[in-house]
């Protein structure tokens, strides 16, 4: 970590008040239409033939979905059925609210994986040197993060988590026709104040939600509040929390009417909301034989485990790859400060008791089978309401018993 960073990260620690803000968006947010789309297709792959290299990229406009990438399969897609049936279970049912499953146009370029890249993916280059003739080697070169802390009780930076909160409810409230007018687009933002690196408030709560014409605005913001904000964010909000519901004023035109969408434009959403550092990389659309997506849940499972273990109060991963190869050529622990034991002792116990090469991690969390989709919208991680496999606490006992503490994790109740 560079010294600058370390000098925020104490200075986060130490500071009698600091304001920190996350994003999130609903699931008929252009963007994470895109999203939806892409993993779609990979599940469906993955369903017919579990092998499948899939790196699926959709965009979208006004009335139209384009589906793009490349892809290596024994499968086979009907692109438009597919298309149409996200964007109906998304809610855009009627041309009156901008996009519309029915009519909406699909346009696909897709073809086969470049054979340079599968050669190195299917035969790694340690492999050629005699270490397995069947390794998998890394689909690509970059570098990724793995991040949690002891916030909330998913070991998720509280601002993202509470961000995400309002995003879902928005989406919930309207399916269920509590606010039967709100549409499928919207966005949400929380701002959370800490104290000496600990979360004591929301300051802020920040949304926009699509909505009919006829809405007065008034009605909107006290819905909004009432139905959405205070049930998301609880006990947090106090008399000195302020709102802002749709800072125009009006947020009728949305979706891909009101803004083109693209796979793998919310990262930061997707992710720890800022609060981490990112490599770069999307997850969507991408089989994980890209480590840009598996290595990333590795990370996160890593640092999951060593928070829960007691061994730090927060606790991020970096590992970095090259195309071809199959050993990451750097893992890197950094635990600012909040360590129970030194981070070079961290790092020895995460060598000695996970692998992160990419056959290695698709084999311990399952990763060839259809369930990609289902996280495509309100984040890859710290989801309570999902099964991942990257998201389990299993090797906490085994760090803690290696490390030679019995300290346990606590978390707020939530």
């Amino acid at each position: 970590m560079e010294g600058g960073d370390l000098a925020v990260a104490s200075s986060f620690m130490a500071a009698d008040r600091v304001l920190f803000t996350s994003e999130s968006v609903t699931e008929g947010h252009p963007d994470k239409l895109c999203d939806q789309v892409s993993d779609a297709v990979l599940d469906e792959l993955l369903r017919q033939d579990p092998n499948s290299r899939v790196a699926c990229e959709t965009a979208t406009t006004t009335g139209t979905v384009f589906v793009l990438g490349e892809i290596t399969t024994h499968g086979y897609v009907d692109l438009q059925r597919l298309v149409r049936d996200v964007v109906r279970d998304i809610g855009y049912t009627d041309a009156a609210t901008g996009f519309d499953y029915q009519t909406c146009g699909v346009i696909s370029a897709i073809k086969p994986q470049s054979p340079e890249i599968a050669q190195g993916v299917d035969h790694a280059l340690e492999s050629r040197e005699g270490v397995d003739p069947d390794e998998l080697g890394a689909g690509d070169q970059g570098m990724m993060f793995g991040f949690a802390v002891d916030e909330t009780p998913e070991l998720m930076p509280l601002p993202i988590t509470l961000a995400h909160r309002v995003a879902r409810r928005l989406a919930d409230v309207r399916k269920r026709g509590e606010l039967a007018y709100l549409r499928p687009d919207g966005k949400s933002q929380v701002t959370v104040e800490y104290a000496y690196g600990k979360p004591v408030r929301v300051d802020k709560v920040v949304v926009a939600a699509q909505h009919d014409p006829d809405v007065p605005y008034a009605r909107l913001c006290d819905d909004v509040i009432e139905h959405v904000v205070r049930p998301a964010c609880g006990g947090l909000i106090d008399a000195r929390t302020t709102y802002l519901v749709n800072g125009t004023g009006a947020f009728t035109i949305g979706g891909p009417m009101g803004d083109a969408g693209l796979t793998g434009r919310k990262i930061i959403v997707d992710t720890y909301g800022g609060y981490a550092r990112h490599g770069g990389g999307a997850f969507s659309g991408k089989d994980a034989t890209k480590v840009d997506r598996s290595a990333s849940y590795a990370a996160r499972y890593v640092a999951k485990n060593v928070v829960a273990a007691g061994l730090a109060r927060r606790c991020e991963i970096q590992v970095a790859y090259v195309i071809g190869v199959a050993h990451p050529v750097s893992v890197n622990v950094e635990t600012f400060g909040s360590g129970a034991v030194p981070d070079d002792r961290i790092r020895a116990l995460i060598e000695e008791h996970f692998d992160f090469r990419p056959g290695a991690i698709i084999e311990r969390f399952s990763l060839r089978r259809p369930i990609f989709r289902q996280t495509a919208s309100y984040g890859h991680f710290g989801r309570p309401d999902l099964d991942l496999p990257w998201e389990r606490t299993d090797m906490a006992d085994a760090f803690r018993a290696a490390a030679g503490t019995a300290r346990k994790v606590t978390t707020p109740a939530g």
